[in-house]
């Protein structure tokens, strides 16, 4: 038996298990708490501020008839432990980037961000209209979960270092922290690649355990104070470019709440997208000019390092193409990119370009 069919076997295998076992959501005169695990540290910009909203969406949405309670990584269950937790049936919910859990199913990288792949918009084009929720359910029901994107921090930036990347040379060896697919590509091109919980950061990089790291964007990056340990910022990465969050349902809970309820987290996660890109977008300018303020110095990666970023993702993607379900997200992300961008290249991004130029911006 192949890994893939080992992981489907025991997840439907145990469901039964863990349906019997089941913490069932509390009931009290009809109204129903769900408890949801979350990766992110309480106060976290960005992407706290997502789970929180999604919390009160619900909570205020169902006039308190299905309330969500929100843990925070080591409340319940570690940052990073909170898939596990809810396939099982320790929690019921989760919010988290579907990225972290590459080691389940490398396909869940495509429900985060993968490198060179879709902004924001694009990302939101494919998963309501071309057939992306559709897919990452089908993910889901391997593992007992009913997943939903809930949020978007858009634009993850370069990252941070202690000094300049003039040339590829200069990551290998570098001790960095970039979760999913484009830390593999790091790792292609000699970096010692980790996965650290965003609790963990400030220490990591303060300490020397990481030479540089990235995390989400400026606002963000200010908020976790990486500007007090390292002063070169690079504002544009090859790894996220726009970067969604996932709320994972136990897919036994999902089933046992009422029509009405599925409809409410259904459109609460649709409303968390929206409005935590706009936070993270209208927030990043002005943190940005305060981390100057502060000696950041702001660059970008040159031409011949996004090449070499550009070769190596190639080979990261190619990699696990023998798996069919990878394939086939694959080919369905990359099909609704390819229609929806030239669109927007010929619409939006030429407009902006324009207006720059007429402008002066």
């Amino acid at each position: 038996m192949d890994r893939r069919s080992f992981l489907r076997t025991s997840a439907l295998g145990g469901s039964a298990a863990a349906a019997a076992s089941l913490a069932t959501p509390a009931l009290s005169q009809g109204k129903r708490v769900l408890t949801m695990v979350t990766s992110w540290p309480r106060g976290f910009a960005v992407l706290d501020d997502a789970a929180s909203y999604f919390e009160n969406a619900v909570n205020t949405m169902s006039d308190g008839q299905l309330t969500i309670e929100k843990k925070a990584p080591g409340e319940l269950v570690g940052a990073l432990e909170v898939f596990d937790a809810v396939s099982s049936g320790q929690a019921d919910l989760y919010h988290s980037a579907d990225y972290y859990y590459l080691g389940q199913h490398p396909a869940y990288a495509y429900f985060t961000a993968v490198p060179f792949g879709a902004t924001a918009q694009e990302l939101t084009n494919w998963y309501l209209h071309g057939g992306g929720h559709e897919l990452h359910n089908e993910l889901g029901e391997i593992f007992n979960l009913k997943s939903f994107l809930a949020g978007n921090s858009g634009s993850q930036s370069g990252g941070w270092f202690r000094q300049e990347i003039n040339s590829a040379q200069d990551l290998n060896g570098l001790k960095f922290r970039m979760p999913g697919l484009g830390g593999k590509v790091l790792g292609k091109l000699g970096a010692s690649v980790q996965n650290i919980p965003g609790g963990e950061l400030y220490q990591a990089l303060s300490s020397g355990a990481l030479d540089g790291l990235e995390w989400v964007g400026p606002f963000a990056d200010e908020r976790a104070g990486f500007q007090e340990v390292a002063k070169v910022y690079y504002t544009a990465g090859f790894h996220e470019p726009g970067s969604g969050l996932a709320a994972g349902m136990n897919l036994d809970v999902y089933n046992s709440l009422s029509p009405a309820h599925q409809s409410i987290i259904a459109h609460a996660a649709q409303a968390t997208t929206h409005y935590n890109l706009s936070e993270a977008l209208s927030n990043n300018g002005a943190a940005l000019a305060r981390l100057r303020s502060q000696g950041v110095k702001t660059l970008q990666f040159s031409d011949d390092v996004w090449d070499s970023f550009g070769a190596a993702s190639k080979e990261v993607m190619d990699e696990n193409m023998d798996d069919p379900l990878f394939a086939k997200v694959r080919e369905s992300f990359e099909a609704s990119l390819a229609s929806t961008s030239a669109w927007i290249q010929q619409s939006d991004g030429y407009y902006v370009n324009q207006r720059n130029r007429v402008l002066g911006a």
